[in-house]
């Protein structure tokens, strides 16, 4: 057999005269990306993302049908090879109609793959769920109580009535598989022998932890207060969120072999810099704790309280001296919660003073609602503007009403005092509810924001100072609880990489597309599913609930979790993780939308009994004609059409359901994309155990 020889990469290399310069590469171990090559298949050439340079010819070649010839020189990576493969994945992805992962996963902050463990629920396998869910977010009992459900939002199932009680069905899963008496325990990696401070007990706080540990690192957790939980025990009232539903999820982080030390507090019980001696990283978690003022005159007066101190002081069995008469000033559910638990501490007028309307209040609907049912009062376009101790020993709060003008930079209109409307209150007390600063005032050498938030990198969690990270509330500022354990785990990846000696990357960052969001998709997404109700949440009468703190909502029965689970559209792709566009895409740091036109339409046929045609999401690339004829020796599938419109259909225009069974494998194997799939393949983003991730490859 004749031989030639020729330079690949630098490298000079012999081989058989009419060996492509791919198969050349790949005997080498050497990536060249490809979506049209098949080993069993004549060169195609048609993607043309497998482009190389040749020396001394001025265009890239397809290295897939270019044979390696006598004294060649062939570069396989270059910037501008890297670009034209980045144009032919861009050109592919702006006539993609899909969605790599779930909407619901994507609006999640911690990335729960949700249809996983929803499908996990919906076959009865509490335990399985539990264990995916855990894979991103460790407090799932906690979370389930008191998320505001962003992952909501996205739902698809809105198209067809309502969305998924997500959060709902991850509370059943953890306190199902506690109730059994087995907690689920994470296994961890080997020890590393390294020390991690973690200072606040904190949702970031505990999710760095749990986390840590997985990942082989033995963590101290300090803590200002009694107890674990930070603001989801010191700030969310108990009939909300049983205290021994925290306590339980943090005994998991304790038997993962956490050291608590509690009422410590950073500058004065502890520094940094003892911290940084002591330990070989450190990461804060410590909230945006501090209330922030109201700035008016009289904010000082006795009776005047802030929601934050007044929620935490009830959080203790603190004595509370509080009137018949409260006012709750702010319009976010720390101030419906501060109404709430004001209404169970005894008062009997109680009214949320909240400078828009109500339908710019940031708190969470459903609480606004509970709190109406329990006889909150809601005063809106109205602000308070002084306050003064009354001769008759009330406080006299002098108000003015407000109306709406332009927007502010949160989207909100803008609220404007109403000349002359200024009139006067008279009550017991006033809960100031109007946001949360964050206390840095110990963090000596760090950087600030000039928001007096820690200055770090929202990814990794980097700070100024080599050793420290930071997470949560104390760098984004107040915010919702699972930002913040997505934070804390993001936040361990990191050390992880730190305390390896390694760059620190962060966890890796994959491409995701996207056919929109719910206001943008197709509407036929939503056919062929029935109408179903969601499943409504038990909960106390109000004449219950309003005389203790008992929790309100009273969980799912089992038979409400299957059907509810069952809802789920199972949205994402079943071929995510072996997609090569998706691992394309990310290699070459593609953008979807860099490239805009006409895009095609939503198009499933699920006639076959074990295959679905998403042909929304081919890419054309021709496998599965090619097969159908050169191996397989039938024309069931092929090309129709021309240019932009081009398709690949069954032959005759027929429905998959009459394509010969022979061979259908075949052609599902060879999809790049996943636009043919098995019908029991499931929707799994995700793998259930959380380790050391590894760098994404394509290939």
């Amino acid at each position: 057999m004749e031989r030639i020889t020729f330079a690949l990469d630098g490298k000079k290399l012999t081989v058989a005269k009419g060996t492509t310069i791919l198969e050349a590469a790949r005997a080498e171990g050497i990536f060249i990306p490809t979506f049209c090559h098949n080993e069993k298949l004549k060169p195609f050439a048609s993607c043309f993302v497998c482009v190389v340079e040749i020396a001394g010819r001025a265009g890239l070649v397809p290295s897939c049908s270019t044979m390696a010839a006598e004294g060649m020189t062939v570069v396989t990576d270059s910037e501008r090879i890297r670009k034209a493969r980045r144009t032919c994945v861009e050109l592919l992805l702006s006539d993609h109609e899909g969605d790599c992962l779930g909407p619901c996963m994507t609006t999640c902050p911690a990335g729960i793959d949700i249809p996983g463990f929803v499908k996990h629920l919906a076959e009865g396998n509490d335990r399985a769920a539990l264990e995916l869910i855990k894979r991103n977010m460790p407090l799932p009992a906690v979370l389930g109580r008191i998320c505001t459900r962003p992952c909501e939002g996205e739902c698809r199932r809105k198209l067809v009535e309502e969305p998924i009680a997500i959060c709902q069905l991850h509370r059943f899963a953890a306190d199902r598989v506690s109730a059994s008496g087995v907690e689920y325990i994470p296994r961890k990696a080997p020890s590393s022998g390294k020390r991690v401070a973690v200072v606040g007990a904190g949702p970031a706080g505990l999710s760095a932890a749990y986390y840590l540990h997985l990942l082989g690192h033995r963590c101290t957790v300090f803590d200002m207060h009694e107890k674990a939980g930070g603001m989801t025990r010191y700030g969310i009232p108990s009939y909300r969120l049983p205290r021994e539903v925290i306590e339980r999820e943090v005994a998991v982080i304790k038997e993962l072999g956490a050291e608590f030390r509690f009422n410590t507090r950073l500058g004065v019980d502890i520094t940094l810099d003892r911290l940084c001696a002591d330990f070989d990283a450190v990461f804060l978690g410590l909230g945006a704790q501090l209330a922030k003022p109201m700035s008016i005159r009289g904010e000082e007066t006795e009776g005047v309280l802030s929601g934050i101190g007044f929620l935490g002081a009830s959080s203790r069995d603190e004595s509370l001296k509080i009137g018949r008469r409260v006012m709750v000033v702010g319009g976010g559910n720390t101030a419906v919660d501060a109404a709430r638990t004001a209404l169970r501490l005894g008062a009997g007028e109680v009214s949320i003073l909240y400078r828009r309307t109500r339908a710019e209040m940031p708190a969470w609907e459903e609480e606004i609602h509970a709190a109406e049912k329990e006889g909150v009062r809601l005063d809106i376009l109205a602000a308070p503007v002084a306050i003064d101790q009354g001769p008759d020993g009330f406080l006299h709060v002098t108000c003015i009403e407000m109306e709406l003008g332009e927007p502010d930079a949160s989207g909100r209109r803008r609220p404007i005092p109403k000349p002359g409307s200024e009139h006067l209150r008279v009550v017991d007390n006033v809960i100031a509810a109007i946001g949360q600063d964050v206390d840095a005032s110990d963090c000596s050498g760090l950087r600030l924001t000039k928001w007096q938030t820690i200055d770090a990198d929202l990814h990794r969690g980097t700070t100024n100072i080599d050793k420290i990270f930071a997470g949560g509330d104390c760098v984004s500022g107040a915010d919702i609880a699972v930002t913040a354990v997505a934070a804390g785990r993001r936040a361990a990846v990191s050390i992880d990489q730190y305390l390896r000696g390694e760059k620190v990357t962060g966890e890796p960052v994959l491409y995701n597309h996207t056919m929109g969001r719910i206001t943008e998709v197709d509407s036929r997404v939503a056919e062929g599913f029935d109408k179903v109700p969601r499943a409504a949440m038990p909960e106390r009468e109000v004449e219950e609930r309003i005389r203790g703190f008992a929790e309100v909502e009273t969980g799912f029965s089992e038979a409400a979790v299957r059907q509810e689970a069952a809802r789920c559209m199972e949205c994402g792709c079943r071929d995510v993780n072996e997609c090569r566009l998706r691992s394309y895409a990310t290699e070459f740091h593609a953008d979807q939308f860099h490239y805009r036109g006409l895009k095609r339409v939503y198009e499933r046929d699920d006639s076959h009994a074990e295959v679905v045609y998403d042909a929304h999401k081919c890419i054309q690339c021709g496998n599965c004609v090619r097969l159908s004829e050169e191996i397989l020796g039938t024309s069931a599938v092929g090309f129709t059409g021309r240019g932009i419109s081009a398709r690949v259909r069954p032959a005759m225009g027929r429905p998959l359901a009459e394509v010969d069974g022979k061979g259908i494998d075949q052609l599902v194997e060879n999809c790049p994309v996943g636009a043919l799939i098995r019908k029991d393949d499931r929707v799994a983003a995700l793998e259930p155990e959380f380790k050391r991730p590894e760098p994404p490859h394509p290939e």
